[in-house]
């Protein structure tokens, strides 16, 4: 006998737990169990004022931002829709049926506002960082560094001489262009012009990929412990043709690192990380600390 839809989408009352629902083998479940977000409250303490209504809880925020890095939404307004509907992401957010998601405007004024004065990103890293050291996950003793080049959201048809923009047009007035010119200061005025610049993205490089065609970006760089592949440090920066010097500046911020391996490209010149390897070397090591390699 054939069957029929149950019609049951108008009951006043439903017997219902968000946690039998998410299956136990998910993603989401994994990070879950390794996220502490107990320290963010304190941290932000300071960015928030002590009287007016109650603001949206920042956990929430890290999280729906958790399942869009994880998930590849990368726009917020398509992110509040998908937190909306999918089961898994609203107990993940602990959230329940009935509650609310912030509106996709709570993430702009965050991220550009609290969230950047904060610095709260760093913050977070360095926090799982910690973690993963707590855990043994990081030996200290043997590093990778390598750049990516991150094609930038910009139009090559909205690239322009770097002598021909006048930025004192109202109509570049963007907050793109706004943090481009505020990042200036008088050295780099001084310096030669890119030969071009994106006025939806100034602070992307134009760049020429071999064997293909030119395009913005940026590039990031990463020092990464080979014991089992844990990132130590990121930096995003205007794209390059060689990776910076990461390591330095890792190694000066955790007393942890001891580098007794490097590892790189050899087309790349880490010019940076090749000065702290000569200005920490030891007696009988004219080039390197003793035991790096």
């Amino acid at each position: 006998m054939m069957g029929q839809l149950p019609g049951g989408q108008q009951r006043l009352f439903y017997s219902f737990n968000l946690e039998d629902h998410v299956p136990a083998h998910h993603l989401l479940r994994s990070i879950d169990q390794c996220l502490d977000l107990r320290d963010l409250r304190a941290y932000l303490a300071d960015f928030y004022s002590p009287i007016g209504r109650p603001s949206i809880y920042p956990e929430l925020m890290v999280r729906m931002l958790v399942v869009g890095y994880c998930y590849g939404i990368r726009s917020e307004r398509r992110l509040c829709e998908e937190v909306h509907l999918n089961l898994a992401y609203r107990w993940f957010c602990r959230l329940g049926l009935e509650d609310e998601v912030p509106n996709h405007s709570t993430f702009s004024k965050n991220r550009h506002g609290r969230f950047r004065d904060s610095d709260l990103f760093r913050w977070l890293f360095n926090e799982v960082l910690r973690r993963c050291m707590a855990a043994g996950l990081v030996k200290g003793a043997g590093f990778a560094v390598d750049a990516s080049i991150i094609k930038a959201d910009a139009s090559r048809q909205r690239g322009v001489a770097g002598d021909e923009v006048d930025w004192r047009d109202p109509a570049l007035s963007s907050r793109a262009v706004r943090e481009y010119l505020e990042a200036l200061d008088e050295e780099a005025l001084a310096e030669t012009l890119p030969k071009k610049i994106s006025l939806t993205d100034p602070l992307s490089r134009w760049t020429a990929a071999p064997g293909g065609p030119a395009y913005f970006a940026y590039s990031t760089n990463y020092l990464i412990d080979t014991e089992h592949g844990v990132i130590m440090d990121g930096q995003a920066a205007a794209s390059r043709a060689t990776a910076h010097g990461i390591g330095a500046p890792a190694a000066s911020r955790n007393p942890r690192i001891n580098p007794q391996t490097w590892a790189r490209k050899l087309s790349e010149t880490p010019e940076g990380n090749l000065k702290w390897i000569a200005a920490t070397s030891t007696p009988g090591t004219s080039d390197r600390p003793a035991g790096c390699r």
